[in-house]
């Protein structure tokens, strides 16, 4: 019994410290007008509030999941930790445009290492299938409930209180996951041969996501980096495959629910990422809610995520298996934009917003646990934190690209309405409109793809139900 209540504890503690980062993710988007005034950015440079923090998140996960591997989960994450509540700290006292901005980056390179290295931790504190589908269910809700209680919490904040703490709220919550997880969480017996790090793969890789993320985030302008950031991971693959101590062995590659996991995983985060960014916009642009009622408009978000993924979600898993609830889950999230594709520019809250708001809750609190089943289903666990990495660079990778083209297509035809002759609020309904119907395609396409491409064994399910079966014994 003690075993199990420090399992849970360090699954918590994990959680907590992996809340913080996607929290960072969205919390900031309801405060940007603040930061803006308060700090004389220009709205050019704005976007690179986000921006900073994406490019090294994105750079940095392959490689900080082989950190964990090589030197150690716990260690990488504790180390983490710290970096990203003291960037934290710095984000928030920042006293100009520039230091806000590099202070961003610096998080992006902490958050990166905890969010490559817990998932790999969580799979090796639980063995049992079913204690494992309850941890990866509040993991995923963490993963999928982060981005709207970002919103929420970043309006409740600035709205309330100043933009300074949508950034020094993670100093407490960073100082209480390090002192929990220097206690709970376990450490790796040493290895017998120290396994060697491949620092030119990882030289490689890095500067090839960095390039590629940040050729997404600057638009148009960005081509000849994404071409680069190509061109360097083809180098990269090249290198890997000659390599005695590859950085991401390519055999990886082979394993087909991983890389199925991967391209659901890109295409889910891109809708979802965005749809989060643009409708907290047109709530703000079009309804013209204040920072406090844009937070709270995301609230009942929160909590069907929240019961769907911890009620339910392990559930289904356990009952059917991880791929009939991943594909139902991501067809009601291409249901609810499909939904919000269709709103006015004089629309109401609870006709008009609210049904989309469950559906896509709903849907996203039942699908994110069992894509990160299937994501590290078929790895070993010497290579859990690269697996972790390999399905975080995905959604990053899959978030920054969809927010890049969604924002692109929504802002294409904000302007092409705007020069026919379009009032404002109609012209900008009209770009979020076609931005939301695009990223519910990006979500059938996700449903599709898993639904068609895991290869998920009736054994599978069976196992889950004995196990199920075997807990409710006892």
């Amino acid at each position: 019994m003690r075993d199990k209540q420090a399992r849970w504890l360090a699954l918590y503690t994990l959680c907590l410290g992996d809340l913080m980062i996607v929290l960072d993710t969205n919390i900031v988007n309801v405060a940007l007008p603040a930061i803006q005034g308060d700090l004389g950015f220009s709205p050019t440079a704005l976007a690179w509030v986000l921006n900073a923090y994406m490019l090294t998140f994105g750079g940095f996960l392959l490689l900080g999941g082989r950190l964990g591997d090589v030197f150690g989960n716990r260690r990488v994450f504790l180390v983490a930790v710290v970096a990203f509540t003291v960037a934290s700290v710095a984000c928030g006292l920042a006293p100009s445009s520039g230091l806000l901005v590099a202070g961003r980056a610096v998080q992006g390179l902490g958050g990166a290492a905890v969010s490559a290295v817990a998932l790999a931790l969580i799979m090796g504190l639980f063995d049992d299938p079913a204690e494992r589908a309850k941890a990866m269910a509040v993991y995923g809700f963490v993963m999928s409930g982060g981005g709207a209680l970002g919103v929420l919490l970043g309006g409740v904040l600035t709205g309330f209180l100043t933009w300074h703490w949508v950034f020094l709220v993670n100093v407490p919550i960073g100082v209480v996951v390090w002192l929990l997880g220097s206690r709970v969480l376990p450490r790796r017996p040493a290895a017998v041969t120290a396994p060697r790090l491949d620092v030119v793969g990882a030289v490689l890789v890095t500067g090839a996501l960095v390039l590629l993320v940040y050729g997404i985030v600057t638009g148009g302008a960005g081509l000849p980096y994404v071409a680069g950031g190509l061109a360097l991971l083809a180098v990269f693959v090249a290198w890997e495959a000659h390599s005695d101590h590859p950085l991401v062995p390519l055999r990886l590659f082979r394993l087909r629910n991983l890389v199925v996991a991967q391209v659901v995983g890109a295409l889910w985060a891109g809708a979802m990422f965005a749809t989060f960014f643009l409708s907290s916009l047109y709530l703000q642009q079009v309804l013209e809610y204040g920072a406090l009622a844009v937070g709270l408009a995301f609230l009942p978000t929160s909590v069907v995520m929240a019961v769907c993924s911890l009620r339910w979600s392990d559930k289904l898993v356990i009952r059917f298996g991880p791929k009939p609830p991943l594909v139902a889950g991501l067809a009601l999230v291409a249901a609810g934009l499909g939904l919000l594709a269709r709103v006015p520019a004089d629309g109401g809250y609870v006709v008009d917003i609210l049904p989309a708001m469950l559906l896509t809750g709903i849907g996203a609190g039942i699908a994110l646990n069992p894509v990160l089943i299937v994501a590290m289903s078929d790895t070993a666990p010497a290579e859990a934190g690269l697996a972790s990495g390999l399905a975080n660079t995905s959604f990053s990778m899959g978030g920054a690209l969809g927010l890049a083209v969604l924002a692109s297509v929504a802002t294409w035809r904000t302007d092409a309405l705007t020069a026919a002759g379009v009032g404002h609020a109609d012209a900008l309904t009209g770009g979020f409109q076609i931005a939301f119907g695009a990223g519910a395609l990006f979500a059938l396409a996700a449903a599709v793809a898993g639904g068609v491409l895991l290869k998920v064994t009736s054994a599978d399910a069976v196992a889950g139900v004995d196990a199920e079966a075997e807990t409710a014994a006892a």
